[in-house]
């Protein structure tokens, strides 16, 4: 019998996640890692076996300052009823705590904060592991969860991490000028033609520029990817004089350059033409 559309175990007043009392927590990526982190936030709990790397390290270190990493998967492992996992693609730990777990025979449940390649993410080397659980955290992202694990248990879980955002976004006061923020990703690709296909995309945007209609003011700003090296761009940008007044902006979680005037104008002025 097919299974889906369930919400995760929900406290009737607080509408908090209810984990486990022995819960361990694996990530690497930043995506699903923030989703993770957020709901365990929200319990007020501080009892979590928790084993990050990557990016997640980071964000589990300014989230839970008091609360000390395990230094090893089966160090989070021991004890544990419950796993929480990511679905990253940087790194095989998630996989392995996954698979660690199954033989250990620990319930586990993987978040996927994505919309593509959903069955390849609990593959490695051709070995599958499937979690006993999907966690998703929209309707579409659960459609396409349904379709792509018939008759595995898909449940659709609140998204502390988005509402934070909601709530934090109210207070920021509209810039001055326009702003475009290009939010960066590793391809981890060069699509048959010897460049990375990040910075393919990066110019074929800047180069359709004319196309967009922006405002001759306008600040682009590009926001590499958390678990992208803070230098990565400089090259690229280094290698675009017509960028002018390039200025690294400190992020949370990275770093951005602005770029702005003549580009920009250059931009407007070959659309109005």
């Amino acid at each position: 019998m097919k299974e889906s559309r369930q919400i995760f175990s929900i406290m009737r007043n607080s509408m908090k996640l209810e984990y486990p009392g022995n819960t361990a927590v694996v990530c690497h990526d930043a995506g699903a890692a923030n989703i993770v982190i957020t709901g365990l936030l929200e319990t007020g709990r501080n009892d979590w076996r928790p084993y990050m790397r990557g990016p997640a390290q980071k964000l589990w270190n300014a989230a839970f300052p008091d609360i000390a990493l395990c230094e090893t998967v089966d160090a989070a492992l021991d004890g544990a009823d419950f796993l929480i996992t990511g679905t990253g693609w940087a790194s095989e730990l998630e996989h392995v705590s996954r698979m660690q777990a199954g033989i250990r025979g620990i319930r586990t449940a993987a978040v996927i904060d994505h919309w593509v390649n959903y069955r390849e993410r609990f593959i490695r080397n051709g070995e599958t592991v499937w979690p006993d659980e999907f966690w998703v955290t929209d309707e579409y992202a659960l459609g396409i969860a349904e379709n792509a694990f018939p008759g595995k248990l898909v449940l659709l879980v609140p998204n502390y991490y988005v509402e934070k955002q909601l709530r934090d976004i109210v207070h920021i006061k509209k810039p001055d000028v326009p702003e475009l923020l290009y939010v960066l990703e590793p391809i981890r690709s060069d699509w048959g033609r010897g460049i990375p296909g990040e910075f393919q995309a990066l110019d074929y945007f800047f180069s359709s520029l004319a196309h967009i209609k922006c405002p001759a003011d306008t600040v682009f700003l590009l926001r590499p990817h958390p678990s992208e090296s803070e230098g990565k761009y400089n090259r690229w940008i280094e290698s675009h004089p017509d960028l002018d007044n390039q200025l690294p902006r400190s992020r949370a979680t990275g770093y951005e350059f602005m770029f702005k005037n003549s580009f920009a104008k250059q931009s407007f002025e070959e659309c109005v033409l």
